[in-house]
């Protein structure tokens, strides 16, 4: 198999524009590629657990794209088998753009990017994914709750990964939470 994320983001327009801009070769290597990279080994579960955010790309039945901020305690994501993974979704604005964009059947496609801006890396992540109300699954909304979070939990997202990619770390602006520049402040 081919890796699965070139093969997703690698439309006919894509592979035109990487032959126009001469780097037809990276994508290549890319598809051939024998690491489908289509499910999550112990380095991606990893750095995804540890993330406190992640944005959220999904579109709408008239086309628009959305991308959301979703953020919280790190750990807030959770890696449920090598193919999935979810979290609890908190009330937020209350606007619900993300979750009208989601169908809860998991047919809607979904981009994520998870970033590590004090140790430069990220991971690009395609899926579908699927909304599950909390009162209708208790037990998985529970699970998927950290401590820590604030708010109250309305429903589950769950997301089938369908490949994935790390992305070169080259103009990833290091920056620092303050959890991470008190431990170093205090390391002196």
């Amino acid at each position: 198999m081919a890796h699965r994320f070139a093969e997703l983001a690698f439309t006919p327009e894509v592979r035109a524009a990487q032959q126009h801009y001469g780097s037809s070769g990276v994508g290549a290597r890319m598809l051939a590629s024998p690491d489908a990279q289509d499910r999550l080994g112990p380095h991606e579960t990893s750095f995804l657990t540890a993330r406190d955010h992640f944005h959220l790309a999904t579109v709408g039945s008239d086309g628009w794209p959305y991308v959301q901020f979703r953020g919280g305690p790190a750990g807030f994501v959770h890696v449920l088998d090598e193919t999935t993974i979810g979290w609890a979704d908190l009330r937020g604005n209350r606007q619900y753009i993300s979750t009208g964009n989601l169908d809860p059947s998991g047919g809607a496609r979904v981009a994520m990017i998870f970033m590590d801006h004090a140790r430069p890396s990220r991971i690009k992540l395609l899926g579908t994914a699927r909304v599950i109300d909390a009162a209708d699954d208790p037990e998985l909304a529970a699970r998927l709750t950290v401590d820590g979070e604030r708010g109250r939990v309305e429903r589950s997202v769950l997301v089938d990964v369908e490949g994935y990619a790390w992305n070169c770390p080259q103009h990833i602006t290091p920056r620092f939470t303050l959890e991470e520049i008190e431990r170093a402040a205090a390391r002196g």
